[in-house]
């Protein structure tokens, strides 16, 4: 059987679905929450979380982190925040000398496993500059040489509330993230009684610390998505239909694509970039693994599609007030209109 270092696949997929079972236990209602952001680990991309405050963001990335395993780094974004202040700490020490002291990016090391950055908006373009080389390259300049994280993975959410002060992120930097992760409040009544009322909940220290540490193993990581990413087979038929899925959102009205009270012709501003298509095929394969299959299904692709598209489809300023609505809307359409493949 093939391995992924010392690591069989037979037991990555055990592991896969112990960590999978203790998040849940954790951080409850969240359950397709969890899965896309184990997707999003095994498939090595970044993760932009959206949500209201105290739905669990916070504490669903550090009981990640623990079963990752590796140094964890956290850093809250603010309007005065300066690049360099991802890198070092300058301050004036007990003796009123000055200092300069490793920041939140070099402090855990080239070991660094997950960086969390909160509230990102809140953070200046320059910051996001620096995010944006850190998440494409996995790398940055300081003190005179290269610094390399080679197991890093970027995870941000954004400030929803305030507008005052706040700075979105463009284009081209949230098309660096795999997927963007909608966090809402457990839909079910029994889980948000329990966690208003089972203590076990209010010690998030304790919570988390009773996690295995490491059942993911963060330095195995980016050989295991190789190769799953290799051995996962996806038919010429489902090649044809991710390309006409995203052909079709490119250009939903000559697709044939109709929605209700809406233009379909002048709803999208850009279509979906060939990184966004590999994102997708990605996350897929993953998804496939996650389920037993050696092959992607269409299934696979319709799973993750929202979470890898939401942020990559640009609706045109007029429709923009809407997208909560038109764009679930736009994808039930998209895939009724396109054609699943009969292999």
């Amino acid at each position: 059987m093939k391995t992924s270092g010392t690591i069989s696949l037979s037991e990555w997929q055990a592991r896969f679905h112990e960590a999978e079972a203790a998040l849940n236990q954790v951080v409850l209602g969240q359950k397709s929450v969890i899965r896309l952001l184990l997707i999003c680990v095994l498939s090595r991309g970044h993760v932009l979380l959206q949500g209201d405050v105290g739905t669990g963001k916070t504490t669903l990335l550090r009981a990640l982190a623990r079963v990752i395993g590796g140094p964890y780094a956290r850093i809250e974004g603010t309007v005065d925040l300066l690049p360099s202040d991802l890198i070092y700490d300058a301050h004036l020490d007990e003796d009123g000398r000055p200092r300069v002291e490793p920041g939140p990016l070099l402090s855990a090391g080239e070991d660094l496993s997950v960086f969390f950055f909160n509230e990102i908006n809140r953070a200046r373009p320059q910051v996001h500059a620096l995010l944006l080389r850190l998440m494409a390259e996995r790398s940055v300049t300081a003190f005179r040489r290269e610094h390399h994280f080679p197991h890093i993975q970027v995870f941000a959410d954004r400030n929803q509330i305030e507008r005052d002060e706040t700075f979105e992120l463009p284009a081209a930097a949230r098309d660096r993230f795999m997927m963007e992760i909608a966090v809402a409040a457990p839909p079910r009544r029994e889980d948000r009684i329990a966690l208003a009322f089972e203590t076990r909940f209010h010690d998030t220290d304790s919570l988390i610390g009773g996690l295995g540490e490491g059942i993911l193993p963060y330095h195995a990581l980016n050989a295991l998505s190789a190769e799953l990413q290799k051995t996962i087979h996806a038919s010429p038929a489902l090649q044809r239909y991710v390309h006409d899925l995203c052909d079709a959102l490119r250009a939903p009205s000559e697709a044939g694509i109709r929605l209700e009270g809406v233009d379909t012709a002048r709803m999208i501003r850009g279509g979906v970039s060939p990184r966004g298509m590999q994102a997708l095929v990605r996350a897929a394969r993953t998804q496939a693994w996650t389920e037993g299959r050696d092959m992607v299904l269409p299934a696979d692709i319709r799973a993750v599609f929202p979470a890898v598209m939401g942020h990559r489809t640009f609706l045109a300023p007029a429709f923009e007030p809407r997208r909560d609505s038109l764009i679930p809307a736009l994808y039930a359409a998209l895939f009724d209109r396109v054609a699943v493949p009969a292999e």
